[in-house]
């Protein structure tokens, strides 16, 4: 029996017991109905109505835990793959972030494990715990062991609970963000004696003042400041490009409601309250104290400012943060359908948290709210653009606006025609963006790369956040800047102006040959020398598959030449950037749909004449993908090799299947029949439906690797695609059945455990970094779109 042959049974079978559960749902209803009527009721569709919606919708206390939060942070902070070894929770843009105490280490008990903080683009862990409280009895001076407590600690959406029951009292902490800065802490004791209670109350808190990252350890150099409401944390000026970023501005600051005493040893500090606390019998006492992280004086002095307001305001605050996250909770399960699938909804709530959590605030460079890859991981405190329009397209159905400045924040830097350092590149979209530019645009950073664009994805993701939001002053704004990026791709990266587009390179320092001493090597006539091998990692970065097997430069076989540089020129014949040897069928695919998305902007904004240019172009495109890029044979898309002195091209079957191939039936390209022919690869236990389905090398290529990044690993936005290819063309129990998979086996993602950046497509197992922004959103678009309803993101003006 083939594997497309036991897929289609299996489906079938499957297909067979949803009907028949269907049948004895429908008979039970109307048994019910019957005995109602039986009995003198009447049984109106609103009843039914009423009744299908009796059950409550989803509440913040329905998710406890969905996550694990706990630690017991050190200064050695990255576990495998510099990754920090937890998960912790960060909201509104904030640029610190808390875990709960592990119950392993009762010596955290009464402050919240971290904080963990960003020194700009790298993160550290600034205590094991900060403002930790120390509760004493007054009279007797015996100090209450919270580690004889009864405990419950609780990661909810949008807040951090902790409780301790001793037999005298019953101590609570909530924290939860009131600011892209500022976090607030609740602490109440309630009086469980009948007797009054009199007590000290003290916080203390050490530094660690100390960066491990695992084969480095760097010095803070922080020191405390001791203050009349608590304590701050001084930083230095540190510019480690390779571990932190510090000045002598950046504080931390907590702030308690009422007086303190505060002393400072050292690294460590103890903030007594001044006045004793007095509890009536079975009566509470509340305070509130705030822990702010700033980078600047500025920011230093507005959030002491807003602090009163904080702490005497605090339940208005904790109120509207609960508000705030039952709208999303509300948004994220409106579709009456959630209530046929309660086993996905706390996956549902963990991608809103983990798109939350890596969720940043404008600073330094950023001057939008956006999404960074991973809190978690030590290289990606920046934004990247094709992962900001993927982020958006799914947080635009529970935080609009966010949606709206992720996509902004990276327009920021749209490359202008008076650009310092690529002006020919005028209308492209860099790479990426962190908090400190480059020293070529004046700043100390390392990170940024203008080397490479990433795929066209913007207009798709513009067009998804208008349908939600039918903003159309949004549409305006962004319609020219995505006009100008689209017509980059066409200046910059189509070598023989054919209408049909590469991935490639700009020019940059980065493509040059150099010497030992790091020193670019010249030639003959005073020109630095191209490093070929630069140019095409470039190339393969712009196709966001880093290291696929397409873009090996070896070729395979003894035609394939394999990946060659091509220079473009302008028409002046001067040099604008550089091409690889091949028209990628991804690359075109996704510049097909972002045709067909521009089109559907410009009839929005009644710009009819140029609807009709992107339709027209379009078909061209269309053409040429279907008559070059697809193989008869293996019923599959793959990439095209060109020449830059004639026209002789080569389909290059030879290297292998991968994800790119299933992308002209996510952009609603392909025709039915080669669809189906390319749905037969998706489905084969062969090739695509692993253990966990759509690995970004089929397993039937030689250079399947289970394990390296894109030549094996299963990544969520190229499933993402694979399953709305099926969806497009009809296939809708194929679909859901392999997003059922993606849901159901993979490492954690069901239980409390971090959603990563890719999965072994054998095993399940979680790889790379954990708490993936990208990997969240797809996971929560095929939640709403595939196993609750049947729609997809693609465009569907060009169908």
């Amino acid at each position: 029996m083939d594997d497309e042959t036991r897929e289609e049974r299996i489906l079938k079978k499957k297909g067979i017991l949803w009907g028949a559960a269907l049948i004895v749902v429908v008979i039970i209803v109307f048994v019910a109905i019957g005995f109602s009527v039986k009995k003198g009721d009447t049984a109106s569709q609103k009843e039914i109505e009423k009744l299908e919606q009796a059950e409550p919708k989803p509440k913040i206390k329905d998710f406890k835990n969905t996550l694990d939060i706990s630690a017991k942070p050190t200064a050695q902070i990255y576990g495998n793959y510099e990754t920090n070894k937890f998960t912790n929770f960060a909201d509104l843009g904030a640029w610190h972030g808390y875990y709960l105490p592990a119950k392993s280490a009762p010596e955290l008990f009464g402050g919240f494990a971290g904080p963990v903080i960003l020194g700009q683009e790298y993160p550290a862990n600034l205590a094991t715990t900060f403002d930790q409280i120390e509760i004493m009895n007054h009279k007797t001076k015996k100090a209450y062991s919270l580690s004889e407590a009864s405990t419950d600690f609780a990661y909810y959406p949008g807040q951090l609970v902790q409780s301790y029951k001793l037999e005298d009292l019953t101590l609570e902490l909530h924290l939860i963000f009131v600011s892209e800065r500022t976090a607030l802490v609740q602490t109440t004791i309630e009086n469980n004696t009948d007797k009054p209670l009199e007590l000290s109350l003290t916080w203390k808190g050490k530094l660690l003042n100390q960066l491990d990252d695992g084969g480095t350890k760097l010095s803070l150099h922080q020191t405390l400041t001791g203050t009349n409401d608590g304590v701050e944390v001084n930083f230095s000026d540190i510019e480690e490009t390779w571990a932190f970023f510090s000045t002598k501005e950046t504080k931390f600051a907590v702030r308690h409601d009422k007086p303190v005493q505060t002393t400072v040893a050292g690294d460590s500090y103890r903030s007594q309250l001044k006045e004793v606390v007095k509890i009536a019998p079975r009566k509470q006492f509340e305070t509130n104290s705030t822990e702010s992280y700033t980078f600047t004086n500025k920011e230093f002095q507005l959030e002491k400012e807003k602090h009163d307001r904080f702490v005497k305001e605090a339940n208005r605050y904790f109120k509207e943060n609960k508000q705030r996250w039952q709208g999303y909770l509300d948004q994220t399960f409106a579709n009456k359908k959630q209530k046929s699938h309660p086993e996905y909804k706390n996956a549902a709530v963990k991608t809103m948290e983990t798109l939350t959590t890596n969720w940043r605030s404008p600073a330094g460079a950023i001057k939008h709210d956006g999404i960074i890859p991973s809190m978690s991981y030590k290289w990606f405190i920046g934004l990247w653009a094709w992962d900001s329009w993927k982020e958006a397209v799914a947080v635009t159905n529970f935080n609009p606006e966010l949606a709206k400045n992720s996509v902004r924040a990276l327009f920021d830097y749209q490359i202008k025609e008076n650009d310092k350092v690529i002006p020919q590149d005028e209308g492209a979209i860099i790479d990426a963006i962190f908090y400190n530019p480059t020293p070529e645009r004046g700043g100390v950073g390392g990170n940024w790369n203008e080397r490479n664009s990433k795929p066209p994805l913007s207009a798709w993701a513009v067009w998804n956040i208008y349908s939600q939001t039918k903003d159309k002053d949004f549409l305006k704004e962004m319609y020219p800047k995505l006009v100008k990026y689209h017509e980059w791709w066409y200046k910059n990266r189509d070598h023989n102006q054919n209408g049909i587009a590469e991935y490639g390179s700009m020019i940059s320092d980065a493509n040059w040959q150099k010497d030992d001493q790091d020193q670019i090597i010249k030639g003959k006539d005073g020109k630095p020398k191209l490093d070929d091998e630069a140019v095409i990692e470039a190339a393969a970065w712009e196709s966001g598959m880093d290291n696929a097997t397409r873009f090996d430069k070896d070729g395979v076989g003894k035609d394939d030449p394999g990946v060659l540089v091509l220079e473009n020129k302008d028409k002046n014949d001067k040099l604008v950037g550089y091409s690889i040897n091949q028209e990628s069928v991804d690359l075109n695919a996704y510049l097909y749909a972002e045709k067909g998305f521009l089109a559907s902007i410009a009839k929005e904004l009644d710009k009819g004449k140029e609807a009709k240019q992107y339709e027209k172009e379009a078909k061209k495109v269309k053409e040429y993908v279907e008559d070059n890029m697809y193989d008869e044979k293996t019923g599959y898309y793959y990439d095209l090799q060109i020449t830059s002195k004639n026209n002789k091209t080569k389909l290059l079957v030879n290297r292998g299947k991968g994800t790119e191939g299933w992308l002209p039936l996510w952009a609603n390209l392909a025709s039915k029949d080669r669809a189906k022919e390319v749905r037969n690869n998706m489905m084969s236990q062969a090739k695509f439906n692993t253990h966990v389905p759509f690995p970004t090398a089929s397993r039937d290529n030689k250079k399947f690797s289970a394990t390296k990044y894109w030549r094996g690993p299963v990544w969520l936005d190229q499933a993402l695609f694979g399953v709305e290819a099926l969806q497009n063309y009809g296939y809708q129990a194929e679909a859901k059945f392999m997003a059922e998979k993606l849901f159901n086996q993979t490492e954690g993602l069901m239980g409390n455990g971090p959603i990563h950046e890719n999965y072994d497509p054998l095993t399940g197992e979680g790889l790379s970094t954990s708490n993936f922004s990208w990997s969240a959103a797809a996971y929560y678009l095929m939640y709403q779109h595939t196993l609750l309803d049947n729609q997809t993101t693609s465009q569907t003006e060009l169908k």
